[in-house]
């Protein structure tokens, strides 16, 4: 939905409900995108984050009569899309995903496939005078990015689908944006590390020329067709996580030129003190199936652990005072947990920033987590829950 007063449009990402294919993702948008409508927006057109998976796109991409099946279904319930969650390959829902998620990362031809035919998809459901972005991933594992090679076929195949974009556009006069996403343990994971990779290799004068040869283009407008094209989604959650300072990173971000293509709602687990007790009401969370990178701060330092198990143990063998910030999100309504606390105040802090300052034309809230967290923490159904959510940003935007 458009907020007006050029905040931009507000929605929730439908990676909360199962789509995993073209079916199960037609299930969930007839079964919740309705229901969701009709409390939140009422009357107005209401804006939907897709989730595409590479199965969904492939299948969308090369079948036109489901593509006009989706928009028939978006016209005759007043909403658009303007935003894909291709972050995810395969399987989301039901079944171990850990860092598996960031697979396959951006230097095979698999992700860069799958991103083009997501393009394809946008291009052809988004309603003119709109610009979708695509939600990326991080472009790797930072373990496994082990040589300057990988980061130069980051940069390759990231090249290859902006030139995509280009042609996309001058092809069909619609512009799909590319929005890479930052996140603990990955190639980009603070906002310093992702302004240097997008300043000294996406922004730079020799990936300006190279996408000037793949999409025969002048070097001038190379260089603003890379900022047109591709930015970031910030993910507050994650920038909360690494203990960053939202309102400076956000700042950051504008005085470097990257584009924010969408601000992301999301609320993290946070202890201000660990102590046994927290501890124990902690281990409800950790059997899950996604990563629980955990940040903790000791001693005046950072030490990273890539899930909250691994976090436990360093603090049962050596208790002793620390703070933590977990990967886990949380409704973002919530502050107080009982034994700890979430990171919405790095929510508060940005839609202040925004409010002030439009950051972004996309806003999305992203709590994927219903399916596994605690019972006391579930109000409601799923659609209770996620207009909830919905309404209390909208609440602190008003």
């Amino acid at each position: 939905m458009d907020l007006g007063n050029g905040l931009g449009h507000l929605t929730y990402s439908t990676l909360v409900h199962p789509a995993d294919d073209w079916k199960q993702l037609w299930d969930s948008l007839v079964t919740y995108l309705p229901r969701v409508k009709e409390r939140f927006a009422r009357n107005r057109a209401f804006g939907v984050c897709i989730r595409l998976s590479a199965s969904t796109a492939q299948t969308l991409a090369g079948r036109a009569a489901e593509r006009e099946k989706l928009k028939k279904f978006l016209g005759d319930n007043d909403m658009y899309i303007y935003t894909a969650n291709a972050f995810p390959y395969g399987a989301f829902k039901g079944t171990v995903v850990k860092e598996q998620v960031y697979e396959p990362d951006w230097r095979s031809e698999e992700r860069t496939r799958y991103t083009i035919n997501v393009a394809d998809v946008l291009a052809d459901v988004c309603p003119k005078g709109i610009a979708p972005s695509i939600q990326s991933a991080p472009l790797g594992f930072k373990p496994r990015v082990t040589a300057d090679a990988v980061v130069a076929s980051y940069t390759d195949h990231v090249l290859r689908v902006v030139a995509h974009l280009i042609e996309l556009e001058a092809r069909t006069g619609r512009r799909v944006q590319l929005a890479l996403e930052p996140e603990p343990f990955c190639f980009l994971e603070t906002t310093d590390e992702t302004i240097d990779y997008f300043t000294h290799h996406l922004y730079s004068g020799t990936a300006a020329e190279k996408l000037a040869g793949l999409a025969h283009l002048p070097i001038s407008e190379a260089h603003d067709a890379l900022r047109r094209h591709l930015g970031i989604v910030f993910d507050i959650c994650h920038q909360a996580v690494e203990y960053e300072d939202i309102s400076q990173a956000l700042q950051k971000l504008v005085d470097a030129g990257i584009p924010i293509f969408k601000l992301q709602e999301a609320a993290a687990l946070h202890v201000p003190e660990v102590t046994p007790s927290a501890v124990e009401a902690l281990k409800r969370y950790a059997k899950t199936i996604y990563l629980t990178q955990t940040l903790e701060k000791k001693d005046g330092k950072l030490n990273r652990f890539l899930n909250m198990d691994d976090a436990i143990a360093a603090y049962e063998k050596a208790p002793g005072p620390r703070e933590w910030r977990i990967h886990i999100h949380v409704p973002v309504f919530l502050d107080d947990l009982g034994p700890f606390r979430t990171t919405r105040f790095a929510i508060e802090d940005a839609l202040r920033f925004h409010k002030k300052k439009p950051l972004s034309r996309q806003l999305e809230i992203e709590t994927y987590t219903w399916d596994v967290l605690p019972e006391n923490l579930k109000t409601g159904d799923i659609v209770d829950y996620v207009c909830r959510e919905l309404d209390w940003v909208r609440g602190r935007l008003a």
